[in-house]
């Protein structure tokens, strides 16, 4: 048997212990336990990649009830007593500008006494999109393109979509008002910053238009927004207020780290969560060691794209890695995003080892140039590296688990 596969087997079994303590039925269940009911009429409003199996627990706990879930097409599978929305992901589209309207007008019909139990995950952002007056689905997708390829991380990104739309940064609260909402959210952020998980739709938003506009400066893509973008965040206006609402989180990528810790008992939990450019991510990765041993991290990194390649940030993390690679025995390294998708590819990231170099100049592939281009994923998959799980159905960022022998 090659040396590498104990330890390839081994960071996939534990990359599976994190994934499994991000299980959204299982959250959902315990959350609700003795969850009174509302005085008027109860509304199930699932968002996001987990949507489905977050509105499946709550309807087997709380028993029939209106509800309408809106996620990715690879998790809107049918739910029985619920309407699935199947809408565009990461990019918005037709699909979901409908169900937002729809969403938004059975929330404005709403009255006190009633409840809107919110099932947040990531996801949500794109999942949902509801222009403001002036601006087009056509001019959301532009502007979500830009953001996804400047290198804005997560919470930026956000700040700038709030700006955008009537249902994030609170506007779900403010569209259900004067009814009660409670929010079970999933993080797929680090940090857990509520206020940017799917945009924050049932909490204050991250900031206004002023900062909105720096971020888009800073990032380089001001002057490529589309100009009805432009307009709108160079107007200065106060942020309406966001009614209360009973927000809960219930699962996050630092719960997934600590279960993969759980199931590798003396492994290194790192300090800090694995976030930046991916550049940079690799080289605290590689400072790990000599080993043996298993270190463990999670975060979510960014990708400043410079070619027209084919991967997402998993792959071309795992891939710097290969590269950069000089730990003395054998290796194994995983790195996957946990809602089973790393960018617009079938994989959910790689398991890379010593060997992957080889096998990649064996393929004839130049692994320099791939990595120049963006374009992991061909390289990861003549290597036979690429980790593809399906569609999970929860989203808790990403995972990262390095086994070194000896």
């Amino acid at each position: 048997m090659d040396s590498t596969e104990p330890l390839r087997d081994r960071a996939r079994a534990i990359f599976q212990a994190g994934l499994a303590a991000a299980d959204p039925a299982a959250a959902v269940t315990r959350a609700l336990a003795g969850h009174p009911p509302p005085r008027g009429q109860r509304l199930i409003l699932a968002v996001g990649k987990a949507a489905r199996r977050m509105a499946g627990a709550a309807l087997d706990t709380l028993g029939s009830c209106e509800t309408i879930v809106v996620t990715n097409d690879e998790n809107a599978a049918d739910l029985p007593g619920a309407l699935v929305l199947a809408a565009g992901h990461p990019v918005p589209d037709a699909r979901g500008a409908a169900a937002a309207a729809r969403v938004l007008d059975r929330l404005a019909r709403l009255q006190p006494g009633d409840e809107v139990l919110a099932l947040i995950s990531g996801g949500g952002s794109a999942l949902l999109p509801a222009p403001v007056a002036g601006v087009s689905l056509a001019d959301k997708v532009q502007v979500n393109r830009l953001l996804l390829a400047s290198g804005a991380d997560i919470i930026r990104m956000n700040l700038v979509r709030q700006n955008l739309s009537r249902i994030k940064g609170g506007g779900l609260v403010r569209a259900a008002h004067p009814a009660r909402v409670v929010a079970l959210i999933l993080s797929d952020v680090v940090g857990d910053d509520l206020r940017a998980i799917a945009s924050g739709p049932t909490v204050a938003p991250l900031g206004d238009a002023a900062a909105a506009r720096a971020i888009c400066r800073a990032h380089g893509i001001w002057d490529a927004l589309p100009p009805a973008v432009r307009a709108h965040l160079d107007q200065d206006r106060a942020l309406p207020p966001v009614p209360a609402a009973d927000n809960r989180l219930i699962g996050s990528n630092a719960l997934s780290v600590a279960a993969m810790a759980q199931a590798a008992p003396g492994a290194v939990v790192a300090a800090q969560p694995l976030t930046g450019d991916v550049e940079q991510a690799a080289a605290r990765i590689l400072a790990a060691g000599p080993g043996p041993g298993v270190w463990l991290w999670g975060g979510e990194t960014t990708v400043t794209l410079r070619g027209q390649g084919r991967g997402g940030r998993n792959q071309e993390l795992a891939l710097r890695i290969a590269q950069g690679a000089r730990w003395p025995g054998p290796w194994a390294f995983l790195s996957a995003g946990t809602d089973g998708r790393d960018g617009p590819t079938e994989a959910a990231g790689a398991l890379v080892d010593a060997g992957t170099c080889a096998r990649i100049a064996a393929a004839g592939l130049d692994l320099a140039d791939h990595l120049a281009r963006n374009d992991s994923n061909p390289a990861l998959a003549a290597a036979g590296d690429l980790l593809v799980t399906g569609g999970t159905g929860t989203n808790v960022a990403d995972l990262q688990v390095l086994v070194l022998g000896s």
